[in-house]
């Protein structure tokens, strides 16, 4: 059936519970996994009149250290699906569209599902905070199994 999974993860722990499904099922289909940080961009907010001198060695600073940050987590992710006896490989890109992101990575990598979590925010936080689950599932070509 599904023969490589797309794990998008942000550290959170209703991600994990999603990973935890993701390599259950990739295990069972003995299917390899791609594991996926986005790192949001770095933002600087100033006015127009206003320069920061170090603005470009911050933005360095911010990306170095969020990339290194991210792939700490996918790789502790990486040794658990290791540990499982299946095969990964992790991806952090910069981008504060994840869900354009998780999607593209999709389609590079040749995933047939993509497994992520969902917060369930309903009312008006859905309305104002978004969700990139239902991004997902409103662009992606491929399947999507949520997690809840």
């Amino acid at each position: 059936m599904f023969k490589h999974i797309l794990l998008p993860t942000d550290g959170s722990k209703l991600a994990d519970r999603a990973i935890i499904h993701g390599i259950n099922l990739a295990k069972s289909l003995g299917a390899k996994v791609t594991l996926l940080s986005v790192v949001p961009e770095f933002r600087m907010i100033a006015d127009e009149s206003f320069a920061m001198p170090m603005s470009m060695q911050t933005k360095q600073r911010y990306e170095k250290e969020a990339t290194v940050i991210a792939e700490k987590k996918l790789a502790t992710v990486s040794a658990r699906i290791a540990k499982a006896g299946l095969q990964s490989a992790s991806v952090v890109v910069s981008s504060d569209l994840p869900y354009q992101q998780i999607i593209e990575v999709a389609r590079k990598r040749k995933c047939d599902v993509v497994v992520m979590a969902s917060h369930g925010r309903r009312g008006l936080t859905g309305l104002l905070l978004g969700s990139e689950t239902v991004k997902v599932l409103t662009h992606s070509k491929i399947p999507v199994l949520v997690v809840r």
